[in-house]
């Protein structure tokens, strides 16, 4: 009895000091590629760091950032989670139908408030008294779909949808939750898959008819030979088989010039940057990414039309199936640049203009500039 206590007490030893010396001496890492965001750094040790209590949570945060095999046990956790004690969702996180999706809840009142007062701002300071024409949808997330029939909390969707039209009632609103369903979403991620927004009763036919255009162009659908592994795989910490990734072009898109102003100086990008699908996010290989400010020129439009997009990475991946109805398209992102700045880039005057959010956005807007 006494031997076994020994054993099982110098291999708890050797783990504890083990890994203790592992984390003293083991590189720093700066950033996580499974979680896709920067990792903690040491705090500044001062005697009003300590004194204040700052440095102490800052070294909590750091030390579990910087943990040996972080993702292993990160992974070990959710699996035991989900899987030994059935628990419904792992930090937010869960498995329904195939899809991996985020619990939203609750509906933030404060945050759809704030996001109508950034668009009225915005329709105040460049839109009133011009002749442009006003748009806005709303993208609903993939719990809208899952959450019901799985049994997890959900905020009122329908509450939110009425709620933005009231905030946004000088737009013309485009309901397209109607011609969406959970297959038209990546399952490891939580954008749509843009092969799923054509058709007659797609998205994209919807959103161009209810502006007035029709879409006549042909795609051919290209398959990325990367496997497409979404940000719900890192989130999730789970063993999750990858999506593939597809996107649509044509000899319309190919001719496309588009000009990127996300440094404050023009840089020519491509409508897909495919050397985005090596990259962390293979997703920004839509339409460059998160830039702040993008303007495409389209010589082989069918109307002579312009049109200005507020939106966030959902549309990345539609607008290049809505571009061919116009000559010029504008694409703001003002989670990246001030809203203050957009009159020394753009000149409103009877341009189309479309505002697409995503819930996932609007229901958390404080990231508006």
């Amino acid at each position: 009895m006494k031997k076994s206590n020994l054993i099982l007490v110098s291999i708890m030893a050797v783990f504890f000091f083990g890994m203790s010396f592992f984390c003293w001496f083991k590189g720093v890492d700066e950033y996580s590629d499974s979680e896709r965001r920067v990792l903690a750094k040491f705090p500044k040790l001062t005697e009003g760091t300590v004194l204040s209590g700052t440095f102490m949570k800052e070294f909590e945060t750091y030390t579990l950032d910087q943990f040996p095999f972080r993702d292993e046990f990160r992974s070990i956790k959710a699996i035991a989670q989900l899987g030994l004690f059935r628990q419904k969702a792992n930090n937010d996180l869960y498995m329904a139908d195939g899809y991996v999706a985020k619990v939203e809840y609750p509906l933030n009142d404060y945050m759809l408030e704030n996001a109508g007062k950034k668009f009225q701002y915005l329709y105040d300071t460049y839109m009133a008294n011009t002749d442009v024409k006003l748009y806005f949808s709303v993208v609903p997330d993939k719990h809208y779909f899952l959450a019901s029939d799985n049994g997890y909390l959900s905020m009122d969707y329908e509450k939110f949808f009425a709620r933005m039209q009231e905030e946004t009632d000088y737009m013309q609103y485009i309901d397209i939750a109607d011609v969406l369903s959970i297959e038209d979403y990546y399952r490891t991620d939580t954008h749509w898959r843009q092969e799923c927004l054509l058709g007659a009763d797609g998205v994209a036919n919807k959103i161009a008819e209810a502006m007035g255009n029709t879409l006549t162009w042909e795609y051919e659908q290209m398959t990325a030979s990367q496997p497409f592994y979404g940000v719900y795989v890192g989130q999730s910490a789970l063993p999750l088989e990858p999506d593939t990734l597809t996107y649509l072009t044509n000899d319309m898109l190919k001719a496309c010039t588009i000009i990127s102003y996300d440094t404050g100086k023009p840089v020519e990008k491509e409508i897909y940057e495919l050397e985005e699908l090596d990259g962390r996010d293979p997703y920004e290989m839509f339409l460059a990414g998160s830039d702040a400010l993008l303007v495409i020129d389209n010589p082989n439009a069918t109307t002579d039309k312009e049109l200005v997009v507020f939106r966030d990475s959902f549309a990345s991946s539609l607008l290049p199936l809505l571009i061919e109805s116009y000559q010029k398209v504008t694409v703001i992102d003002i989670r990246y640049i001030s809203s203050g700045m957009l009159g020394d880039f753009i000149k409103f005057d009877n341009q189309d203009v479309l505002f697409i959010y995503s819930t996932l956005v609007l229901n958390s807007s404080t990231s508006f500039k």
